[in-house]
């Protein structure tokens, strides 16, 4: 293999890896001229400054990602809970300074554990309540909203120092399939879509956004390729006068995996106009992933572009133009890391969310303890984070237990309420779909004949079609909101 090819084909690639320390293959392509990493929460420890600081002594100009975005999603925080408000709280307050100190926060935060790329803020406008993966990660159901707050959390971010990543582009916000798992098509009305969900990205580009990531779906009026493999939706970026860098969603997903392959997918990505390709999370594939899945994803990618450089079927002119750009923003940050000053730590996320958190219903007398029960969904691989700081920041030191409504039965379900309405604590009902999962809403009911002082805690989009107990709206599953909820249930705070 040409060492030159090799050397441009890393210059696009940001692969994820295990670990809480650098391994060996993966300092060597820095060394190499890797374009960087992306973290999840399988790096994330106390060493994290360190890791980041050998990362870049391997390769100064290393683009260091993090999907941290606040409120159901973040790396960071993966062991116990975001701590920092999320999208769909910001766009319920509709507070624009809350929303820029909420960007720069993030800012802080990536910045002092050494990386340099926020793959933030989410952008897509949430038009389909039963969307699987995207969800509380909108700020809403409006563009005008959405566009908004995607700049405010834009020129928080980039104030501080570091990149942000608007995503999922075109949009991903009118789908009811998850891309982690499929490949999702938009059926929309194309005029529709363009007014829609396309508007926030354009707010993006004009406000100066660094990148922008792809999204796996099909929008049939623009072709049969997904949006990362397709040159014409791509396309609309740069008829925008957007020339920041694309980058792609991660290409182990399923819909780029099972279809055109990791190795494939990279070669169409750039050939259709992508910059930076990001590999993923080797422990996507669950419990088929191999110890050494990073570096096998990795090479899959990198062997791809280099056979597509070879048989001709990718440009060279078009890996170097996608390189140019990725090293324009290293150049960037690298010169921002050097000047920037670290603003003080004083934001309060409680105190956004305590004028978010509401009581729909009647609102519940003071609770002595709280008797949990937690009946979400599983957590996506979007979101990647243990789902038991939930309800156990929610319970504290109370009573709690998890009911998986989807799979347990109905005789099941009705003996740990029978079991939690005993309880000396008060019964709270823990819910994330209330309109999209008829058997969450069922187990309201059943606990509201049991018990009527039960109450309810959603942290999914709140309930359009009202509930039978008193609900607290929290929109994100994080740590916080499960506290600031539990203050309100107890009757602690305002």
């Amino acid at each position: 293999m040409s060492a030159d090819l090799t050397r441009l084909a890393n210059s696009v690639l940001w692969p994820g890896f295990f670990g809480t320390e650098a391994p060996a293959w993966l300092l060597d392509e820095l060394r190499g001229g890797l374009a960087g990493v992306v973290y999840f929460g399988q790096n994330i420890g106390a060493g994290l400054p360190a890791l980041s600081a050998s990362l870049l002594e391997a390769n100064p100009d290393a683009l260091i990602g993090v999907d941290e975005e606040g409120g159901s999603v973040t790396r960071l925080e993966s062991a116990e809970g975001s701590t920092i408000p999320g999208a769909a709280q910001l766009g319920l307050l509709d507070d624009l300074v809350a929303t820029e100190r909420t960007g720069a926060e993030l800012a802080r935060r990536v910045a002092a554990v050494g990386a340099n790329v926020v793959l933030g803020p989410v952008a897509d406008v949430n038009t389909d309540p039963r969307n699987p993966v995207i969800g509380v990660r909108s700020f809403g159901s409006d563009e005008g909203l959405v566009s908004r707050h995607a700049v405010a959390v834009i020129d928080g971010i980039q104030d501080g120092g570091v990149a942000a990543c608007v995503k999922h582009f075109p949009g991903h916000g009118d789908t009811h399939l998850d891309s982690h798992h499929a490949l999702p098509e938009i059926s929309l009305d194309i005029e529709e879509f363009e007014r829609v969900h396309l508007e926030p990205f354009r707010a993006a580009v004009e406000a100066g956004v660094d990148s922008i990531m792809t999204a796996h779906i099909v929008v049939p009026a623009w072709g049969e390729a997904p949006a990362t493999l397709n040159p014409r939706i791509l396309g609309i970026l740069r008829s925008w006068g957007f020339d920041g860098v694309i980058i792609t969603d991660a290409l182990d997903m399923a819909a780029i995996r099972e279809t055109v392959g990791i190795g494939g997918g990279a070669a169409l990505a750039l050939a259709a106009g992508a910059d930076l390709l990001c590999i993923g999370n080797p422990t996507n594939p669950g419990e088929a992933a191999l110890p050494d899945q990073d570096l096998r994803d990795f090479l899959a990618a990198r062997d791809g572009i280099v056979a597509a450089l070879q048989d001709g079927s990718l440009s060279r002119e078009r890996v170097e133009e996608a390189s140019r750009r990725v090293a324009t923003l290293a150049a960037k940050l690298r010169a921002a890391a050097a000047t920037s000053v670290a603003p003080a730590d004083d934001f309060d996320a409680a105190e956004i969310l305590r004028r978010v958190i509401t009581v729909t219903g009647e609102q519940p007398a003071p609770a002595t303890a709280l008797a949990v029960v937690d009946a979400r969904r599983r957590s996506t691989l979007a979101v990647d984070s243990a789902a038991a700081y939930v309800a156990g920041s929610l319970a504290g030191d109370d009573r709690r237990i998890r009911l998986d409504v989807a799979s347990t039965e109905v005789s099941e379900q009705d003996r740990v309420l029978d079991e939690m309405t005993a309880d000396a604590g008060t019964t709270v009902i823990l819910i994330d779909r209330p309109d999209a999962d008829a058997a969450q809403r069922a187990l309201v009911e059943r606990a509201a004949a049991r018990d009527p002082r039960a109450v309810v805690v959603n942290v999914g989009l709140p309930a359009r079609s009202p509930l039978p107990l008193p609900t607290v709206e929290v929109a994100a599953a994080s740590r916080v909101g499960a506290q600031v909820a539990r203050e309100r249930l107890l009757g602690r705070t305002g």
